[in-house]
Parts: structure tokens; C-alpha cells; sequence
């Protein structure tokens, strides 16, 4: 109610607090990555998906009715084709290839948001229902404005970058974050995003030539000079390629990119792979991984969560890296399904998929959702909570390659 809300003033001051401690608990938890001349160089699995290695052709395990013929034409220009019969949809028909040199500087650039918008969410009366946060929408959070992450992003920010993938309409972009891999100790390949950044939802299926550029852009050059930039401070880290993807079930057969149909199972996973190998893994590339909260505590026990990621629609271009920190609310789309947190920000389209962490046991960083929807006056963004099904997805791919080196 107004009378219990505190003033502005008091608002604005806890909310800076807030900010600066979860932003140094981001920074401190990760610092320990290369420096900078290197960086200069339920518990069922839901829908998952297999790739190639770097040759296009090692290990594959081709969706039905496709050859190595058809995956030469593939990586020749076929992907082009997006014709309902020709469109990748189930689990089991992803396939994405390297094509090497495909994301170059300007491409990357000019790589569009993947918006997903929500129109307007009435809230519900306070208190919750029976299950706590189950149904409940609490009444809409005050903007909070976006700011930039402090240069080089390697160093405060290493664990998030972007996501790049094609659809029919162009290039598209999402952010995305490392995760840790249980299967592999500090030794992780794992990146976790939105499930719309992957997959198209009920009316399509798989985007193609998806790959993960952590610390894009890491100084922050102005759009004008990254078409020029050399591609190592563009993508520092180089190219990652999906040679593995997950997303729910409940994305791929309900999901939509307005109204929010599908959004409170919008994640995803991907195993990834170097376009150019050097014999680590993207946890010692980048030097750090956060770790995935599937036990978040119910809203009102988190005074602060913060959302990171590269929002691409104005008045934002996606060179710079930008985060939001907040206390949370609900936010239910469907009563019957798992209500989402929700926080005040001003990112826009391009943030899709961009990690929201809070501090965790020891004061660590933990991924605790992702960035699902927002309205498209970009007040406020909302994610999913990770349960039953998000856990079963990152369990499921970790299984996938654990026997891998």
C-alpha cells in the first residue's frame, strides 16, 4: 500500500547501495580471470539438441532424413531456407555447424534485438496465495535506469557476453552468461540464455548459426568503430559455437514473441565449442563461471537482484554492456504457471537472455534467472524462477558431456 512504501529519496539511496554491493560482489567473485594482454587475444531433461564439431562432421548425429551432403549445402548457404518444411523444429533436429568467419565485426554490429513484449499485467491482491508466491503479481516497479558496466568488461563483468543467431529476419542478438558445469570443475563450456534466443517457440523452431561472444566489444568502442575495430577486441574471446542446445518443452510448444505466452519456462543452455580452438575450455578462457541457483528463496526474502546484459533497441545501439539492480517483485503471466520475478530497468530489446544474479551463500554471485519479457515502453524486464524444468535442462546437458575433456 502507499503508506508502507518508503519515500523516493530513501529509494533511490538503497537502491545505489544495493547496486554498488552487488555490483562488487559480480567483480570480486570473478576477478581471478587472465589479464588483460590475454584478454586483448522436475528433473527431467526437457527438449535438447546435438550438433557438429569444428570440422562440421566429427561425432555429428544428423537429424532424421538429413545426409553430409545435405550438411555441406548446409554450411554453403542452404540455412538460408526458412520455408515451414524446412524449418528445424523438435529437440532432436538442431543443427548448427561452424561456419568459420560467419560473425565478423559488422555483422555483429548490425545484429538486431530479439524483442519479446508483454502488454500490461493487472497486479493481484497482496498477500499471495497458499504456495507463497504462486499467482501473484505485485504492483509495478518503478524504472530503474539502465547504466553502463565499468570498461573493460573482462574485468567487472567477465562471465557475460552475447549471444548471435540468424532467423528470418536477419541477424539477431541476445545476451547470454557462463555458468559452471558440474561435470567439469572450473572447467565449464556452459552458457546459459533465453529460451527465444534459441528457439522460436509454437509457431517456428531452431535459429541457426547460434554462437556466444563472451565480452563483446570488452573497451566499449562506439558503434561507428567497431566495423573497423580488429575482431580480437571486438570478440577478445573469441567465436563460441553451440554444439548443444536445451530449452523447455513448454517453450518450444507455447512459446510467442508478444503477450508472454511461454515465458515463465523461457531459458535455455548451450554446450559451446571454440571456432578456434586452444585447448581450453571457455571457464579458463574467460577465467570464471557463476554458478546456477535452482533454491532462490520466494521474493520477499532477496532485497536485491541485479540484471546485466547488452540491450540493442533504442535509445541503446548493443555495443555496451548495461545492468540494473533492484528489489524484486511477481509477476504472473498464468496462475498455473510459475510466477517470474520482476525488477524496475530501462534495457530494451537485446538484453533477452542476460543473466539476473543475487549474492549467494559466502557472498558469491548466483544466476538465478534470466531475461524473458518486457513492455515495450522498457519500464521494468521480467525472468523466469528456475525449478524443476530449468534444473532438469542443465543437469541433462552437464550428463551430455561429462565423459568429454
Amino acid at each position: 500500500m502507499p503508506s508502507q512504501r518508503p519515500s523516493v529519496a530513501r529509494r533511490r539511496g538503497s537502491r545505489v547501495l544495493a547496486a554498488a554491493a552487488l555490483a562488487s560482489v559480480l567483480a570480486l567473485t570473478t576477478a581471478c580471470g587472465p589479464s588483460d594482454d590475454e584478454a586483448s587475444g522436475g528433473d527431467k531433461p526437457s527438449a535438447s539438441a546435438s550438433s557438429s564439431g569444428n570440422s562440421g562432421l566429427e561425432g555429428l548425429k544428423l537429424p532424421k532424413g538429413l545426409t553430409l551432403q545435405d550438411l555441406e549445402k548446409w554450411k554453403g548457404g542452404a540455412w538460408k531456407k526458412w520455408d515451414k518444411d524446412r524449418w528445424l523444429r523438435e529437440a532432436r533436429d538442431f543443427i548448427n555447424p561452424i561456419i568459420e568467419g560467419h560473425w565478423k565485426p559488422d555483422s555483429m554490429k548490425d545484429a538486431r534485438s530479439s524483442d519479446k513484449t508483454v502488454k500490461d499485467t493487472p497486479g493481484t491482491p497482496p498477500g499471495g496465495s497458499a504456495q507463497g508466491d504462486q499467482g501473484v503479481t505485485d504492483p509495478e516497479p518503478r524504472p530503474v535506469r539502465a547504466r553502463e558496466v565499468k570498461k573493460p568488461y573482462h574485468r567487472f563483468a567477465p562471465p557475460v557476453g552475447k549471444v548471435f543467431f540468424d532467423s528470418p529476419q536477419g541477424h539477431m542478438v541476445c545476451s547470454a552468461t557462463v555458468v559452471k558445469d558440474p561435470a567439469h570443475p572450473g572447467k565449464s563450456n556452459l552458457v546459459w540464455t533465453a529460451g527465444h534466443c534459441v528457439h522460436a517457440g509454437q509457431k517456428g523452431g531452431w535459429y541457426r548459426n547460434i554462437a556466444f561472444v563472451p565480452s563483446y566489444n570488452d573497451q566499449g568502442l562506439p558503434a561507428s568503430r567497431v566495423n573497423t575495430a580488429p575482431v580480437q577486441q571486438v570478440a577478445p574471446y573469441g567465436m563460441w559455437w553451440a554444439d548443444w542446445a536445451q530449452t523447455s518443452t513448454q517453450w518450444i510448444t507455447q512459446g510467442a514473441s508478444s503477450g508472454g505466452a511461454g515465458a515463465p519456462y523461457d531459458f535455455a543452455v548451450l554446450h559451446v565449442k571454440p571456432e578456434k580452438s586452444s585447448g581450453k575450455s571457455l571457464e579458463e578462457t574467460v577465467g570464471s563461471a557463476l554458478a546456477v541457483d535452482f533454491d532462490s528463496p520466494q521474493v520477499k526474502s532477496i532485497s536485491s537482484m541485479g540484471a546485466w546484459g547488452y540491450p540493442a533497441a533504442p535509445p541503446f545501439d548493443g555495443q555496451r554492456m548495461y545492468d540494473c539492480i533492484d528489489r524484486p517483485g511477481r509477476l504472473s503471466l498464468d496462475s498455473t504457471q510459475p510466477t517470474m520475478y520482476r525488477i524496475g530497468c530501462t534495457m530494451t530489446g537485446g538484453s533477452s537472455g542476460g543473466g539476473w544474479f543475487r549474492a549467494g551463500p559466502g557472498g558469491k554471485a548466483v544466476l538465478v534467472s534470466n531475461t524473458s519479457v518486457g513492455p515495450s515502453d522498457s519500464r521494468w524486464l521480467a525472468g523466469p524462477h528456475l525449478g524443476p524444468e530449468a534444473k532438469g535442462i542443465y543437469q541433462a546437458i552437464s550428463r551430455k558431456f561429462a565423459s568429454a575433456r
